[in-house]
């Protein structure tokens, strides 16, 4: 583990104000979009769990998706900071719209290609899912493909935001988004009873409109030391060179979240294996496991901004310095947020009206998260957040990947086979239990990928990366 007692380098770029400024409203927002996804359960929940399974299994692959475009934008925002840290206002300008050229062209691609096949797609991934679950995936799957440029562009002109160090705007999308999106499901599904297309249609509204929104401000917003416009935006021009720098990070770490979420999937398709009950519990303990790492998720995110500006002023020492109190802020308040969280778990629960079986099932999947999530997730997932920003994001993208395969999808075959190394029979649990073990795998995965990035950071090769 890296020492955390660093001399403090002289000039800090960010003041303890600034990081907080910064890291607050990605908190807030962070917690808006685990909500929505909550509210969202919640609401399918009274279509029964046929409509919960589906749901959560054609989200898996949504994540997937989105995911790419996520990537993306973490290029360009890793890029256009470094550009802000350089005071090089005009080559981050430029960043900026080329980043909202690839991200529009590849939500397009990918919508083109997904429409035809999705049904197929569906069968080939979830085949052995009931009839009643595959009819809901479907009808969901295909009204959400329709959103894709909608999300692509709200997630990458929320990035450029957050990359100039303006994490508010963001968060007050989010929030309009949230209101856009539970109202629109709870007019949808009890004003007009319909079934999960009332989940897929507000999701659709919602995210156009807020790209619509952050667009309209990124063009508006006026030229400064930090503040970065998309003026010019209508006069194309493709720039491959710097393309080329924003696929430098975005590709590495695309590659990683969609070989991440692809072996997620798979992890899923085991899970289904063990009967709707098990689906359910996944769906619902994943929802809410995501609040235990809010803390952690937006820490990594500022981190992009921070080390990104850092690195990018020439100054590897502030960054490692930022990186290490960064880290502190992290898993300090995983701790602070997770107690008191799992010890509310079962209420919590309850909320999803699921049969005592299944609710008990979603328990053991969230201690689990919650418990080795304040222990490993920081060193997990926003440490190497650190090393993307300076340019090191083909070693995170390896370790991630072989991780993820050997660890969290190995394993969860192998807990699978053998009930859990025998905890299922031990525990006295019906055999759909056994979904348990993917969450296991997963800390496993935690453990391995921590221990390589606290490597990486503490020998310092990061610090030779070059992205401009």
């Amino acid at each position: 583990m890296p020492s955390f007692r660093s001399k403090r380098p002289e000039g800090l770029l960010f003041s303890n104000r600034d990081l907080w400024t910064l890291i607050w409203p990605l908190l807030i927002e962070q917690t808006l979009q685990i909500t929505l996804g909550i509210a969202d359960i919640i609401m399918v929940s009274s279509l029964g769990e046929s409509a919960v399974g589906g749901v959560s299994l054609v989200d898996q692959i949504n994540i997937l998706l989105v995911n790419i475009f996520a990537a993306l934008a973490t290029g360009g925002a890793v890029v256009c900071s470094q550009y802000i840290g350089r005071t090089n206002m005009k080559m981050a300008e430029k960043t900026a719209r080329q980043l909202l050229y690839a991200v529009t062209a590849l939500a397009f691609i990918v919508m083109a290609i997904c429409l035809p096949i999705r049904k197929p797609l569906l069968r080939l991934i979830f085949g052995s899912i009931e009839q009643d679950v595959m009819a809901a995936s479907q009808k969901y799957f295909f009204i959400t493909l329709l959103a894709l440029p909608g999300i692509a562009l709200y997630n990458a002109a929320a990035s450029l935001f957050r990359a100039q160090g303006n994490s508010r705007i963001s968060m007050i999308v989010a929030a309009l988004v949230n209101v856009l999106n539970i109202g629109g499901n709870a007019w949808l599904i009890y004003g007009m009873h319909c079934g999960v297309e009332g989940v897929a249609i507000p999701t659709l509204i919602s995210r156009l409109f807020a790209a619509i929104i952050l667009l309209v401000l990124l063009y508006r917003q006026k030229q400064g030391e930090k503040a970065v416009s998309i003026r010019g935006i209508f006069h194309f021009e493709w720039d491959w060179h710097l393309v080329g720098r924003i696929l430098k990070i975005g590709v590495p770490n695309g590659l990683e979240n969609s070989m991440f979420q692809f072996g997620k999937i798979l992890v899923l398709s085991l899970v289904s294996t063990f009967g709707t009950n098990a689906i359910a519990a996944n769906a619902a303990a994943n929802t809410i496991a995501g609040f235990e790492v809010i803390p952690g998720a937006a820490v990594g995110m500022a981190m992009l901004t921070v080390v990104g500006q850092c690195m990018g002023a020439g100054r590897s020492d502030q960054a490692s310095y930022y990186t290490k109190k960064m880290l502190l802020i992290a898993i300090a308040s995983m701790w602070v947020l997770n107690i008191p969280l799992l010890l509310s778990a079962r209420w919590l629960l309850g909320f999803y009206h699921m049969s005592p079986q299944t609710t008990d099932m979603a328990w053991w999947m969230m201690f689990f998260h919650g418990f080795f999530g304040m222990l490993i997730w920081s060193f997990s997932f926003s440490l190497p957040n650190s090393l993307r920003a300076a340019g090191d994001a083909t070693f995170t993208m390896i370790v991630s990947i072989v991780s993820m395969w050997v660890f969290r999808v190995g394993m969860s075959y192998i807990f699978a086979r053998t009930q859990i190394l025998g905890l299922v029979r031990f525990m006295n649990w019906d055999e759909c239990y056994g979904a348990v073990g993917t969450w296991l795998s997963m800390n496993i995965d935690w453990a391995v990928r921590s221990a390589f990035f606290i490597g990486r950071f503490a020998g310092g090769k990061w610090k030779k990366a070059k992205v401009i």
